[in-house]
């Protein structure tokens, strides 16, 4: 099994339990039968300013998002959001990326390699990723994307951009550099694009 089994903070996990009991709940929630459960954590970092940093653009922890199961199927994911106290839940939400993790978890399970699952968010492009961080012994709250470090782009992937195949960080950065005006000079601008 290539993909660590991650614990996300403990007030994040409570605090979407505690959503998940409210019987404030959203409507896309109370629609389906049987115990919500909060599995599969993933840190989501946020990869801003592609284009204002020289070499890889720092990444930062942003959120905890759990994929929200009922019947043994992802219904909706619920995220938290860092506080000045530590964590709290922020919102649940459904859509394409749903059924895209689901699928980009699944795919890197078949990897060769151990990894620790991520989620990288590129604002600038309206892309997500699913992060392989080859660092298996790092704090997933830390930590910037290695170059060898895979990125599953997930769909809905930006045009041009194939969603579900895995980049090396060294591969992918500088094509997403291109596309918003410049190389970063410290990775290799020479590798094969990922289109």
């Amino acid at each position: 099994m290539p993909l660590l089994s991650l614990q996300a903070p403990r007030p994040a996990q409570h605090s979407t339990l505690a959503a998940l009991g409210s019987p404030a709940a959203a409507p896309v929630l109370r629609s389906h039968p049987g115990p919500l459960t909060p599995e599969s954590p993933l840190p989501v970092h946020v990869l801003e300013g592609i284009t204002r940093h020289e070499g890889p653009p720092p990444a930062r922890l942003a959120a905890w998002r759990f994929l929200v199961r009922s019947g043994g199927r992802a219904v909706a994911a619920a995220e938290t959001k860092p506080t000045p106290d530590g964590w709290a839940f922020s919102h649940f939400f459904g859509g394409p990326y749903l059924s895209s993790t689901e699928q980009a978890l699944r795919q890197a399970e078949a990897l060769a390699g151990v990894y620790q699952p991520r989620l990288l968010s590129v604002p600038e492009l309206y892309m997500l990723t699913l992060w392989l961080h080859g660092d298996t012994a790092a704090d997933p709250a830390e930590g910037q994307p290695a170059p060898t470090d895979l990125l599953v782009p997930l769909a809905p992937a930006p045009p041009g951009i194939a969603a579900h195949r895995p980049h090396r960080v060294s591969d992918l950065l500088p094509v997403l550099t291109l596309r918003l005006g410049r190389v970063t000079p410290l990775l290799d601008a020479t590798a094969s694009p990922a289109a």
